[in-house]
């Protein structure tokens, strides 16, 4: 493999998908849909973390707001910083369409996580599972949700701290009928900017029980 060329390369097509993307997008009458991403990490010391995170989630490329999502916990980690357990809270506010029409409205949401993180390495392939469990308080209603995260991380040159493909698979799991909730399937390219900071840029499959869903994700990840 010719690690100079990916390492040339591999920014500029980073690059040409962010731009491109949007614009198809809008050519197109789809739902095709735009998540903006930041993940937060504070080392609190050793054992302790704080997690932050916020998404806008958008129906089209941008501006017409799907969905706001603020999350935060307190994780422990424990096994040499291989697992964490996690006790988190979110709150999600959505705009929904009301049906064959162009109007809106909006639901509010609080949740409450409790979640397990183990990381792996199986050669120079790294390899998280995440196993969540939220209690959802949606309006007037209340929901219990299971849901199982399995991603892995490929370096994509010599400097193992840059360039990277990543890949996950998600599977949303109701405790009352229908059992299934939804599934996401994502790929994308990576660029390390530093120890702590990231960026990722990806395509993003949603399929429920009778319809799916295409995303373009645009992900940063920080460590303080």
């Amino acid at each position: 493999m010719n690690y100079q060329y990916l390492k040339n390369k591999i920014p500029v097509l980073l690059l040409l998908v962010t731009l491109t993307f949007p614009a198809y997008v809008q050519s197109q009458e789809s739902n095709f849909g735009n998540w903006l991403i930041y993940i937060g990490n504070k080392k609190l010391n050793s054992k302790w973390n704080l997690h932050n995170e916020v998404q806008l989630r958008n129906y089209n490329a941008i501006g017409d707001l799907e969905q706001l999502l603020l999350r935060t916990g307190l994780g422990y980690s424990f096994n040499e910083n291989k697992n964490n357990i996690l006790l988190g809270y979110g709150y999600i506010t959505s705009e929904n369409y009301i049906v064959n029409t162009n109007d809106k409205f909006s639901v509010n949401e609080h949740r409450i996580f409790q979640q397990f993180t183990s990381k792996q390495s199986i050669g120079i392939v790294s390899v998280n599972h995440r196993y969540r469990f939220e209690q959802r308080f949606v309006a007037n209603d209340f929901k219990m949700r299971f849901r199982y995260f399995l991603a892995i991380n490929v370096p994509l040159s010599k400097e193992k701290d840059k360039y990277y493909f990543s890949a996950y698979n998600e599977i949303f799991l109701n405790t009352k009928t229908s059992i299934f909730d939804r599934n996401r399937v994502y790929a994308g390219l990576g660029y390390k900017i530093n120890k702590n900071i990231r960026l990722e840029a990806g395509y993003m499959n949603q399929f429920f029980e009778t319809t799916s869903r295409d995303q373009f994700n645009i992900i940063s990840f920080v460590n303080f």
